[in-house]
């Protein structure tokens, strides 16, 4: 028994080895890339932004940006929030991210959860009802919007519900200069959020249904599931406490790398709708050119990412501790 502990304590210390030394790598190329790109990379930075520079400005720029060696003197100023200064919008880079973060976690985090709980019950339902109509059906449904991208279905919300029938607000994340109460507030927060939230969770929904159901359907004819039909068990405690579980871990896994595709998805449904996250940061940025805010916005979000995965990799044996015997 010792030895097993020693052995999965050794796994979890190699997992954040790991995960220690590809974060050092990626901290390692955001530093080295930009001042490895050819020509003159401080002019190349404001020339097309319509940016006029004094010779003090263009001089500190450059010994920011190239003149400075360390790769140590650069993690300190990670760590300490100096991410440089964006030439586009006049403001540290840290102020822009830690503004535009918030809305992209209330808006990620909500479509997340909301996408993959509905997504594993209706899943769970669908598969102990195999074969039936109803079951049928929602797979067809869940097939039908498995095929629709997110920018179509942004557009057809908007289009319909923000301009044609004016439920909804068409922009922003929540209205501009109302001095209202906290509880008005909220609500006027929640309204703006309804329709890039629908957004993503119709387009996460269904992947998370299918693959719900289809584990879901190779767990209930595992011996485990007849022998609690045949002690007499509940239908509902066998479908969630013993079947459900085993099917779990799948969408466990989807929901981490869905979170690698973070900046895409949002990128799309921020554009469409005007949100102010991430995706509409690192959108304006590119079309400045301002690269430190686009090395700032997607280094910390893969940063993000990879601590993410990590977490989930710990949850695993959590969920199902057959894992650590496997390997």
């Amino acid at each position: 028994m010792t030895n097993n502990s020693t052995h999965f304590s050794s796994r979890r210390l190699g997992l954040v080895i790991t995960f220690g030394l590809t974060a050092l790598a990626m901290l390692y190329l955001s530093y080295s890339l930009p001042r490895l790109l050819p020509g003159d990379f401080v002019t190349a930075m404001y020339a097309s932004s319509q940016v006029t520079l004094t010779a003090e400005q263009e001089a500190e720029l450059r010994a920011y940006y190239t003149e400075e060696p360390g790769f140590c003197s650069y993690l300190l100023r990670l760590f300490t929030l100096d991410w440089g200064y964006s030439y586009a919008f006049l403001t540290p880079v840290s102020v822009l991210f830690l503004e535009a973060l918030p809305w992209t976690m209330l808006l990620l985090g909500a479509a997340h959860i909301i996408s993959m709980s509905l997504g594993f019950i209706t899943g769970v339902e669908a598969s102990w009802r195999h074969g039936s109509r109803i079951e049928k059906g929602m797979v067809g449904g869940m097939t039908f919007l498995e095929g629709i991208p997110e920018i179509s279905t942004g557009i057809i919300l908007l289009l319909l519900f923000a301009l044609n029938l004016q439920w909804f607000p068409a922009v922003g994340a929540e209205t501009a200069y109302a001095e209202v109460s906290l509880l008005t507030r909220l609500a006027d927060i929640g309204l703006h959020l309804t329709l890039p939230l629908a957004t993503l969770v119709l387009a996460y929904l269904p992947g998370n249904f299918l693959l719900t159901r289809n584990s879901m359907i190779m767990v209930i004819r595992e011996p485990f599931v007849t022998t609690a039909r045949a002690k007499g068990l509940p239908a509902l405690r066998i479908r969630y406490s013993h079947a459900a579980r085993n099917a779990l871990l799948p969408l466990v896994t989807r929901f981490g790398l869905r979170l690698a595709f973070m900046i895409t998805g949002v990128l799309v449904v921020e554009r469409i709708h005007s949100y102010p996250g991430l995706g509409t940061l690192l959108f304006n940025a590119i079309q400045a050119r301002d690269l430190p805010v686009i090395q700032a916005v997607v280094l910390i979000s893969s940063l993000m990412v990879l601590t993410i995965i990590l977490i989930l990799e710990m949850l695993y044996r959590i969920i199902d501790p057959r894992i650590d015997y496997v390997r």
